[in-house]
């Protein structure tokens, strides 16, 4: 099976410039805040963006949502996790990732497949082979035009995550493991950084959250508009 394009080309082939942008970092780095944040900034230059998160942003996708955090999976073990992780995001794709696209609207996740990479694979002990394989079946070969990996010392962001907590809300499934675990996501978000620097680009995520947004902000202008804006002037002038 040949890999597809990253989900946002299906758009520009039809004409229209969907793009597909993931968020991915451990607890508290502030993902669905710069998500939020980003998507403001879209809409201020006229492109609709769509915010959704995972596991979730679908109906069926919610409903194992509150099994895979709640922590009525875990007794599945990694793998387990992994399977039902990968059947959200296939319905996820299929009812409102794809579809936004095809239309050429943008797609901004709070995370994505490099979370189960992350969780399962590196800290869960999936064979990384097992983890490729519910990749290629999930996504068809196919990857966001863009991640941002929002990077922040494990206790810094665990401190965050349990500082926006309410009085009555337990951590979740995650977030009850201990900080070597954390710390480990963090080293395995950073290596899947490094070994796809194309696709990935990290940012300090310790900073205050408008200082966070305007770095994402440059590295979406540098990567989508300015590219663009640079094809506009040479077919201006040829």
């Amino acid at each position: 099976m040949s890999a597809e394009p990253p989900f946002g080309s299906h758009g520009r082939e039809k004409g229209h410039p969907g793009r597909f942008i993931t968020l991915e970092g451990g607890e508290g780095a502030g993902k669905s805040t710069q998500m939020r944040l980003l998507q403001e900034r879209l809409a201020e230059r006229g492109v609709e963006a769509i915010a959704t998160r995972e596991p979730g942003g679908s109906p069926h996708a919610e409903a194992l949502r509150e099994a895979l955090l709640g922590g009525k999976a875990a007794p599945l073990g990694p793998l387990g996790e992994a399977i039902l992780f990968s059947a959200a995001r296939i319905d996820h794709l299929d009812r409102l990732i794809k579809p936004a696209l095809a239309r050429g609207a943008w797609v901004i996740c709070d995370r994505f497949a490099d979370s189960t990479r992350a969780y399962q694979g590196a800290r869960g002990g999936v064979d990384a082979r097992l983890i490729t394989l519910l990749e290629r079946v999930a996504l068809l070969g196919a990857k966001p035009d863009l991640t941002i990996i929002l990077d922040i010392p494990a206790e810094i962001g665990l401190e965050r995550a349990s500082r926006r907590r309410r009085p009555d809300e337990s951590p979740d499934r995650f977030e009850r493991e201990g900080l070597a675990f954390h710390e480990g996501l963090r080293r395995a978000f950073l290596d899947i950084a490094a070994g796809e620097p194309e696709r990935c680009c990290v940012v300090d995520a310790r900073a205050p959250e408008r200082e966070v947004a305007q770095a994402i902000w440059h590295i979406v202008e540098a990567r989508f508009f300015l590219s663009e804006k640079t094809l506009a002037a040479a077919s201006a002038t040829a």
